[in-house]
């Protein structure tokens, strides 16, 4: 049975899109554990017709590609071995020497890295913009500039662009916009159609292909797997676009193994599920945190306060997805004695799967960024990520209830400031008491007197340190 684009719920598309095929009867399609198949004499489709798992045509990626097609509402698909293959074959397949494009100025780590090392030796240049404002675009237009990319939801600021306006700024340019929609995935991002009766509206999931983007991109292992298990990417858009991608990825070796192929189709499944919890995991603990006194901040576009609050009421429905950014007052050394203390959250980089993860992206996703860059992009040493899971709302949030209580006394004690840095963070986060975080931190050099610890100071002041040890000894 074919799925017609737009007329079932995401939930339904998910599970049936792409599977008109029951091979052999089966309700599940199975592992084609073959690299190739045997010709069929047609040499009149060229090279990327030619049956071979390379060239990402086995039955897991036909099926994986119709379902993907059907959720993200576009005429095409196909995934790739990895999000990062996905994001470079497709600026790979619009851009040439010479070419120019825009990008938003916060982007994923291991994308600032690509655009930044790798896309200057082809001879492309870019320039950055302010993807909220869409007033500055026009100032940064080049003759040559072919391409806008940006983020549905920024890793890690959360932050949101106006994606109609630049759906409406790229047509009227003749530009090709990109999105990589990793942090939203086709079951948050949604915007009530006329395609639907009314009553329908607040069920209908549409991408952002149904605004305007052309092209869009997912690192698959996130939230469209959704268990950790696997590395995965996956890209959409038109079929004349997606031709030629599919063209460029069998050439450069993106393809993904089938056995991933079978377990990225049985992921997709369960996606608007999962996603429903992550979400709401999201909200509760950004509402918690944005009460305790050891946070500064929380950056989560679902809550009231934040500034893209009503964008995502409008593009999202509500949603906001799984992932919370904020910072502590103490700076990353108390973020450091946090994870310790947490119980549920696995400190490693990474989200979207069914267990809670939390990092601090200094240390991971943009640790491969310079001081310099990351402080243009509003990181900073201390910013906190966390992805929420599917567990129990209420466990999440008594866990980090419990840590933020135990290193609150501690980071009081050490009296850290808000400017740390990583280094201090890895001097304390094997400490065991204050004796020896006290040794750790004048052995690294970090130790100031009461007369030199001036308010502010990256260093530790070591007399405050012994002063309060009775303090946290307690904790």
């Amino acid at each position: 049975m074919s799925v017609p684009h737009g007329k079932w719920h995401l939930d339904t598309q998910a599970v049936h899109a792409g599977e008109r095929v029951r091979f052999a009867g089966a309700a599940v399609t199975p592992i084609f554990q073959s690299s190739t198949y045997i010709f069929d004499g047609d040499t009149a489709r060229g090279y990327d017709a030619v049956k071979y798992a390379r060239c990402n045509n086995t039955p897991n990626h036909d099926v994986l590609a119709e379902k993907l097609a059907a959720l993200e509402n576009t005429k095409a698909a196909m995934v790739t071995s990895s999000g990062m293959a996905a994001i470079s074959t497709t600026l790979m397949t619009l851009l040439k020497s010479g070419d120019h494009l825009l990008v938003q100025q916060s982007l994923y780590g291991g994308t600032e890295m690509f655009l930044t090392n790798d896309l200057p030796d082809w001879g492309v240049t870019l320039t950055r913009v302010d993807a909220d404002k869409p007033e500055s675009w026009s100032a940064a237009l080049q003759p040559n500039t072919k391409v806008f990319y940006i983020e549905t939801i920024s890793n890690p600021l959360l932050e949101i662009p106006d994606l109609p306006a630049v759906a409406a700024f790229c047509q009227e340019n003749h530009l090709t916009s990109v999105i990589d929609n990793t942090f939203a995935s086709p079951a948050v991002i949604r915007q009530a159609t006329t395609k639907l009766p009314a009553a329908l509206h607040t069920h209908c999931i549409a991408p952002p292909a149904e605004l305007g983007i052309d092209v869009v991109i997912e690192s698959a292992t996130k939230y469209l797997n959704g268990h950790a298990d696997i590395i995965a990417g996956a890209v959409a858009g038109s079929t004349k676009f997606m031709q030629k991608f599919i063209s460029r990825l069998n050439h450069m070796g993106g393809c993904l193994d089938m056995h991933a192929c079978f377990l990225l189709q049985r992921g997709l499944k369960t996606l608007p599920l999962r996603v429903r919890q992550q979400s709401a995991n999201a909200l509760a603990l950004a509402q918690f945190l944005e009460k305790q006194p050891q946070v500064s901040r929380v950056l989560y576009p679902g809550l009231t306060s934040n500034p893209y609050y009503p964008r995502i009421q409008k593009l999202f429905g509500g949603q906001a997805g799984g992932v919370v950014t904020f910072e502590l007052l103490a700076g990353a050394a108390a973020a450091e004695m946090m994870f310790q203390a947490l119980k549920i959250p696995l400190v490693a980089p990474s989200l979207g799967g069914v267990e809670s993860l939390i990092t601090r992206p200094v240390t991971t996703t943009h640790v491969g960024m310079s001081q310099e860059e990351r402080q243009r992009c509003g990181i900073s040493d201390g910013l906190v990520r966390v992805a929420c899971g599917v567990e129990a709302t209420a466990d999440l949030i008594e866990d980090f209830e419990l840590a933020l209580a135990s290193i609150g006394a501690k980071a009081n004690a050490l009296s850290l400031g808000s400017s740390n840095g990583p280094r201090l963070g890895q001097v304390l986060q094997n400490a065991h008491g204050i004796d020896e975080a006290v040794q750790a931190v004048e052995e690294a050099g970090l130790g100031k007197t009461p007369s030199e610890a001036v308010s502010g100071s990256l260093d530790v002041n070591v007399s405050q340190l012994n002063d309060n040890k009775k303090i946290a000894q307690q904790i």
